[in-house]
């Protein structure tokens, strides 16, 4: 699996992954061709080197000849991006991209997705530098994103559209929200909105480099010299062969002591409901030999303000333990299978190159009420076919 790891030394803007993923082997040219596709008109996007403590990076610069009028709205942006001839990947990933600035906005806005206001992200140069990140993924051939956490600078100011802001932005604290974050020290605006969004809408987590086999590294940077640090973004282009998947989701827990025990598999099913990967009891004894269970569930970090209302809003606690864990999965699909109780739609993993066909509960639950079969004959006979 070819995958782009986004190590983000001095945080991450837009200008500084098309930085990087030219510095990585993207064509200028082929770049700006595809960028033309967007019908946008009135930029220029532009290269050069530079020096950053010793290193050399990329510095991409967009320079706007026409800005436009008018602020736009989601609805605007994803009209120019449906509109263009870019391949349909490269649409999807810059419009969940812009998802993501939109949810954040509404958030701090007290708005909705609809009626938020793009600023400095509906402009000129961020539409290229969003749609343009989502290009470079296509030239390369890039399945899969992950990073580092994300170095965020603390205690300075920056002038936005709205007025003078803290740092980090609301925008991309909002953004950056069950995503791992470095606070650093450094009182300059290190991670932008549209960087913190890149890695929200595109990264499958973190990730070390002993799986890595690498094919090429880019470097891209700000404009600015910064005390301590030097300015980049360097993206690693590489395989990665793990024996099975891997990503990342948030472990939710919490005890519970002082409430009725007939509620909690309520409980259980809203949140399997609302998109918990996982969710059960486990029996504890708590202090002074109280009795109790442990509430667990287990989430991607997209659904986990989702999650933690549920738990919030129907049990007693007070407060919940969060971790962010790798998980390990084995690749799984739903296949149709014929057999001698007709077509049954089963689980199909692989391990180590073979392919194991795995009976789902419901379909033999099914199969067991229409065949006025024993439910574990059915088990025994789906198990034995799949076998062979």
């Amino acid at each position: 699996m070819k995958i782009a790891y986004l190590d983000t030394i001095a945080g991450i803007s837009g200008d500084m992954t098309l930085g990087a993923f030219i510095s990585a082997g993207v064509s200028l040219d082929r770049l700006i061709a595809e960028l033309g596709k967007l019908r946008l008109g009135g930029f220029e996007v532009t290269a050069k080197h530079l020096q950053r403590n010793g290193i050399t990076a990329v510095r991409v610069d967009v320079v706007i000849s026409e800005a436009p009028k008018y602020h736009r709205h989601l609805a605007d942006i994803n009209a120019i991006i449906e509109g263009s001839d870019l391949n349909l990947a490269v649409k999807d990933r810059a419009k969940k991209i812009f998802h993501e600035v939109a949810v954040a906005e509404a958030k701090v806005h007290d708005s909705t997705i609809e009626k938020v206001h793009f600023h400095e992200v509906g402009a000129i140069d961020s539409l290229v530098d969003i749609v343009g990140t989502s290009i470079c993924m296509e030239e390369l051939g890039i399945e899969r994103v992950f990073s580092s956490p994300v170095k965020i600078g603390n205690g300075g100011t920056i002038k936005t559209q709205h007025g003078v802001m803290p740092i980090p932005t609301p925008a991309t604290s909002e953004i950056l929200k069950g995503y791992p974050v470095i606070l650093t020290d450094i009182p300059f605006e290190l991670t932008t909105p549209t960087g913190a969004a890149i890695i929200k809408a595109l990264s499958h987590g973190t990730l070390t480099f002993e799986q890595l086999r690498v094919s090429s590294i880019g470097y891209g940077t700000g404009t600015r010299e910064l005390p301590g640090l030097p300015n980049l973004l360097r993206v690693v282009i590489g395989e990665l062969e793990p024996r099975s998947d891997r990503d990342e989701i948030v472990v939710i827990e919490t005890n519970i002591d002082d409430m009725n025990p007939e509620i909690l598999p309520y409980v259980i099913e809203k949140l399997i409901t609302a998109g918990a990967n996982d969710a059960f009891l486990t029996p504890i004894l708590m202090k002074k030999g109280r009795p109790g269970q442990l509430l667990s569930a287990l989430v991607e970090r997209s659904r986990m303000e989702e999650i933690l209302s549920i738990i919030f809003r129907e049990t007693t606690t007070l407060g919940v333990r969060i971790q962010h864990v790798e998980r390990r999965k084995l690749a799984r699909a739903q296949k149709s299978v014929q057999t001698s109780l007709g077509t049954v739609t089963a689980k199909s993993v692989i391990i180590e190159g073979v392919e194991k066909l795995i009976p789902e509960f419901e379909e033999c639950k099914r199969i067991a009420l229409e065949k006025n079969l024993p439910l574990k004959e059915v088990y025994s006979i789906l198990d034995r076919e799949f076998s062979r």
